[in-house]
């Protein structure tokens, strides 16, 4: 694979282009599509600026902004290193959106210049997408840009794990008729993922959620050492206070009905799977190698397993909901918040059919390219009724 990866990127030299729309095969091509043609548009945009979308291709181009810090398993590795990655997700946008989507990564590691370069390109694109920047950076960077600018901003390593994860067990209820509300959850990872994952997993009626990370079980006696992303979910009321300061993942996951893994591999133990409630879901989304090998969680008692890996069933991909919720925003004017994130979560969900649904088909392939309509109607419709 390695081998395979490096060879057909150095022949490509990049996985995206940008090509033009029109031939320029005369004089008077030219001079409609270029000078003095040109002109007209630019007038009309110069009186109303809200015309660009209209006359320019911005109302359906996303800026893919990175600075490197958080480069899926690989970490900070620094704005050159991550470009392969935003062109990556430049191509899921083209493939499964048709969003033009361009990689911009930034060679600094301060809140403020990305927030700064940020907005300087808000005029050039109707949404933008923030990639692999660290926590607990990537969560102010994220919620000043939604106040300061009336385009779309999502961070997608915060919420697009958390959405399918919530779709997923939207469908497990579905499945098993039991509802999450009477479940405890034991989330293992409580940075840019796992802390959206806990908030939306709370708005969908988990009541009990013990957190764990590099300091040990989440518990309110510790909270000075914690920082504002954790500290933030303890004052939210999120994470639910863990009795025993001193527990570690084998007495947190004891008798608990779900684990979340956005950790590190092999967190997870066969043990603990049989100590937790009967028939247990498992997400162990660690990448490439999760916190429990999928047949070894089932095999020790699991009901479902869910990964970051697409080698296995219900593999849980960003790409399941971030194309189809630009597309949908882009062309409805919508924002993204909180009750949108839960919105494109149904969507995804229902995508899947009652005589469809079965423990190892939780969630829709990834190579799917429904689904991305799918959750862009649902959308739009949605905008349209509120706005009716």
């Amino acid at each position: 694979m390695r081998e395979k990866s490096l060879q057909v990127h150095e022949q490509l030299k990049g996985k995206i282009s940008v090509k033009s729309k029109v031939e320029v095969n005369s004089k008077e091509e030219l001079s409609l599509y270029y000078s003095p043609g040109v002109a007209e548009p630019s007038r009309e945009i110069a009186e109303n600026k809200q015309l660009v979308n209209k006359y320019t291709g911005r109302g359906n181009t996303v800026a893919i902004v990175s600075d490197g810090t958080a480069v899926l398993g690989l970490g900070n590795i620094g704005p050159e290193a991550a470009l392969p990655v935003m062109e990556g997700k430049s191509m899921l946008f083209s493939e499964f959106a048709d969003i033009y989507a361009y990689p911009l990564v930034i060679d600094s590691n301060s809140d403020q210049d990305v927030i700064d370069f940020c907005k300087m390109l808000a005029p050039s694109v109707g949404g933008i997408l923030l990639e692999d920047i660290k926590a607990p950076n990537c969560v102010n960077i994220e919620q000043t840009l939604i106040k300061e600018l009336d385009i779309p901003v999502f961070h997608d390593d915060q919420h697009g794990t958390a959405i399918v994860t919530t779709a997923a067990l939207l469908n497990l209820m579905r499945l098993t008729n039991k509802d999450v509300s009477e479940m405890t959850m034991v989330l293992s990872g409580t940075g840019a993922a796992g802390s959206s994952i806990a908030r939306m997993a709370k708005k969908l009626g988990v009541k009990t959620i013990y957190g764990f990370n590099i300091d040990g079980v989440i518990t309110a006696d510790k909270y000075d050492k914690y920082d504002d992303v954790v500290k933030s979910l303890i004052d939210e009321g999120v994470i639910t206070n863990h009795p025993n300061s001193d527990a570690d993942l084998a007495m947190a996951t004891e008798g608990a009905h779900i684990f979340v893994g956005v950790s590190a591999p092999g967190l997870l133990k066969p043990e603990m799977v049989q100590n937790m409630a009967t028939d247990p879901w498992i997400f162990a989304m660690a990448n490439p190698n999760p916190e429990i090998d999928p047949q070894t969680a089932i095999e020790a008692g699991a009901f479902f397993i869910g990964t970051g890996r697409s080698d296995y069933p219900n593999q849980v991909n960003n790409v399941l909901a971030f194309p189809g919720m630009f597309k949908g925003v882009l062309q409805s004017g919508a924002t993204i918040d909180e009750d949108m994130k839960l919105q494109v979560s149904h969507a995804l969900a229902s995508y899947i059919s009652d005589e469809e649904l079965a423990k190892d088909y939780i969630l829709p392939s990834t190579l799917d390219k429904g689904v991305a309509d799918s959750i862009a109607n649902v959308i739009i419709e949605g905008v349209r009724n509120e706005r009716n």
